[in-house]
């Protein structure tokens, strides 16, 4: 997820744990530490564009190193916190001060717990996240939530805002409050897509695809608009489907994956690892002699997020063409109103598209 959710999460996760062990703003500035450090990753150089993007997610992002990590961390937090109040006060009404400080047992739940929503979150994602390195590098991604839902993190932020300006019993109850509702909406973001999925499986059968694989994605922003994508050994179909559409009935436009370039390439290292990252869900293409892979995940045809050039044949034969990322992103002025209308089941093309065929059903 994006950078803001992550550190509300990891705020509201804090100041849920804490609760009046410790000023408020105190646990919301440390889970929003804990919030933000696995994705600090995304500063290291890993070589090139391609393994940038495949190792982000690794071990920054795994369970069995972020559990080592909350210890020493909330080490520092507590020490920090009873040097700024040593002393264990109580209220009139017998609850501990929460200038008080809380106890390292207490702040390694909590920043514990911030640490490991984090890449739980994200997993949410179709992206890939290896929560199990370093026993696995299998990238888990779910995908029924898009990388940006204002409806995911709006509750979050409200809930915090509310505990830090009331830092009262009331304020903890609105910071929870926002963490129930979503992490309702996660769940219902599960739920959503396998309705979609039941009724993509019955459209593929209908229109005789045999696919591999089936994605089931939300548009951007939302999880009421799903974009689909079926992939056969030659060919990827994509299509829409929103929940609000008056009947049942998807349109697929078909496009080649590049059949021939992958019996002839599939083997060499960049393809292979694109192959595994995405779960097949990719495709290659040559224009000029050039050698492009891309993610078929995360964008829309024609536009996608990561499409990577390989090169040509003699400069990857001599390890001389690092990959280079060349994605491709619609113009917003277009894709923006497109959105909004496909979401509220009006059937219409998306402007940017590039048809090859259509099938509908």
């Amino acid at each position: 997820m994006d950078s803001l959710t992550q550190i509300a999460l990891g705020s509201a996760v804090s100041v849920a744990v804490m609760g009046r062990h410790t000023a408020v703003w105190k646990a919301a500035l440390w889970g929003a530490v804990a919030g933000t450090l696995p994705d600090l990753d995304a500063f290291v150089d890993h070589g090139d564009a391609m393994l940038n993007m495949t190792r982000h997610r690794a071990e920054s992002h795994a369970l069995f190193f972020l559990t080592l990590a909350a210890p020493p961390l909330a080490w520092a937090a507590a020490r920090l916190d009873r040097r700024a109040a040593p002393s264990m006060n109580r209220t009139p009404s017998g609850d501990s001060d929460p200038r008080s400080g809380g106890t390292w047992g207490r702040w390694t739940l909590a920043l514990w717990l911030a640490l490991i929503t984090h890449p739980l979150l994200d997993a949410m994602t179709v992206y890939g996240t290896q929560l199990l390195q370093p026993f696995t590098d299998h990238p888990y991604g779910v995908g029924s939530v898009f990388i940006i839902d204002p409806a995911y993190t709006v509750p979050l932020i409200v809930g915090v805002i509310a505990a830090l300006r009331q830092k009262n019993a009331r304020g903890l109850r609105w910071n929870a409050a926002g963490l129930v509702l979503s992490t309702l909406y996660l769940v219902w973001g599960v739920v959503a897509q396998q309705h979609v999925e039941r009724i993509a499986r019955d459209s593929l059968r209908q229109n005789g695809i045999a696919s591999q694989g089936l994605l089931v994605t939300p548009a951007p922003f939302n999880t009421v608009l799903w974009r689909l994508v079926a992939v056969t050994p030659t060919q990827y179909f994509e299509g829409h489907y929103s929940l609000l559409d008056a009947r049942p009935t998807l349109r697929w436009t078909t496009h080649e994956r590049g059949a021939a370039l992958i019996a002839a390439h599939g083997s060499e290292p960049a393809v292979a690892r694109m192959a595994a990252f995405t779960h097949g869900f990719y495709s290659l293409s040559e224009t000029d002699g050039r050698l492009f892979v891309t993610d078929l995940r995360m964008g829309q045809e024609p536009a996608y997020t990561f499409r990577f050039n390989l090169g040509s044949a003699a400069a990857r034969a001599n390890g001389g063409h690092p990959p280079t990322l060349e994605g491709l992103r619609p113009d917003l002025g277009t894709a923006l109103p497109w959105l909004w209308q496909r979401l509220l089941g009006h059937d219409t093309p998306p402007p940017w598209r590039v048809t090859q065929g259509d099938r509908a059903g």
